[in-house]
């Protein structure tokens, strides 16, 4: 199955640098090239798949998003380019849509690399009468250290949120990757001891690593996180305050993990109960179990666009990003401090999250 994707992607590929060469040829200052250096002409007709290539310094990933934004922009502009000729009945003298194509690709990707490396902060709040005194909640997901963030950058948007005076930092998952470094991965850790207030971390589908290249192994980074204070829960609630829980769940990946009902069996309802479910695909059941709030991660907001309405539409996530409520649950997804292998994000934002509980 892999081996057939990958001659696929590789063959779309071909063809996709082959039609941007030719339209790009069309240019009017490549075609005046071309009369006199008409090598010279072709040469730089390939220069978007040099371009793409250059990513290949990140990994082929983001070689494949660059090349596949090239191909598509192209063609939506040569699909337009043509429908206006066509209702207007007019040839012009000038390529305007593949002046178009370059420009869009440019300019989308160049947003797609802010919103990437750029880290916003997003606040929320909320109400509950379970509440005796208001609980101010930081949130961080996909932090994917290695991608945009490393372990000073990270360190750096730790302090920005300690200015936001927090109650509890939670952690949703997907803290490391498989290219991870064991210095980028604890000198985090260390950051994270150096917050003052309580700290929860629980698993994303990443950061037990699904290779076997990374230069850490998983005991590793539960022994740097614990001896920074960090508290791991696993199917597992713990009392922030004696109103409020927090509440780990392992990852959907992970094998046994607890049913909702097993995990909420024996905890006092009348307490407000914060839930961590880094995969924000099992709402139902959630709601269901009655907990005040549940934050997620996982999806990046969309990450790369259409990639986040897709996961939607096949039922991958029951949200793409933001707030929305189910019964008296509330839920939030955050598009994470960071993405997974490729450093643009044209479907969201990187952010770090604010969510203030007041009582009602």
């Amino acid at each position: 199955m892999w081996r057939l994707l990958t001659f696929a992607f590789i063959s779309i590929s071909l063809l996709g640098s082959v039609y941007v060469a030719f339209r790009f040829h069309k240019l009017d200052f490549v075609k005046a090239l071309a009369r006199r250096h008409p090598v010279l002409a072709w040469l730089l007709s390939f220069s978007p798949l040099v371009l793409s290539a250059c990513f290949l310094l990140f990994n082929t990933f983001t070689f494949a998003v660059v090349l596949i934004h090239f191909v598509v922009i192209w063609a939506i502009s040569d699909l337009i380019g043509f429908i206006i000729c066509k209702c207007t009945r007019r040839t012009f003298r000038h390529y305007y849509a593949g002046m178009a194509a370059l420009a869009v690709t440019v300019v989308w990707l160049s947003a797609g690399w802010f919103c990437a490396h750029h880290v916003f902060l997003t606040r929320y709040t909320f109400t509950s009468d379970k509440l005796t005194a208001p609980v101010r909640v930081a949130l961080v997901a996909d932090s994917h250290l290695g991608i945009t963030q490393n372990g000073q950058t990270f360190a750096k948007e730790l302090e920005r949120l300690e200015r936001e005076h927090p109650d509890v930092l939670l952690l949703a998952g997907d803290f490391v990757d498989d290219d991870t470094s064991r210095e980028d991965m604890l000198a985090a850790c260390d950051a994270l001891g150096r917050f003052s207030a309580p700290v929860y971390f629980i698993y994303g589908n990443h950061d037990k690593g699904y290779y076997s290249y990374r230069n850490f192994t998983t005991r590793e980074l539960v022994e740097a996180l614990e001896q920074n204070s960090v508290v791991l829960l696993e199917d597992a609630a713990a009392l922030l305050r004696e109103d409020v829980y927090i509440i780990g769940r392992q990852d959907r990946t992970a094998w046994g993990r607890a049913s909702m009902t097993d995990l909420t069996a024996g905890l006092d309802a009348a307490k407000y109960m914060i839930l961590l479910d880094h995969q924000p695909n099992d709402y139902a059941n959630e709601a269901a179990a009655n907990v005040d709030l549940v934050l997620s991660g996982h999806t990046h907001g969309g990450h790369i666009f259409p990639t986040g309405q897709i996961g939607l539409l096949i039922g991958a996530n029951d949200c793409r990003y933001g707030a929305q409520t189910r019964g008296s649950t509330q839920f939030v997804v955050t598009s994470g401090i960071s993405g997974w292998a490729v450093p643009f994000k044209t479907g969201c934002w990187s952010e770090t999250v604010i969510i203030d509980i007041l009582p009602e």
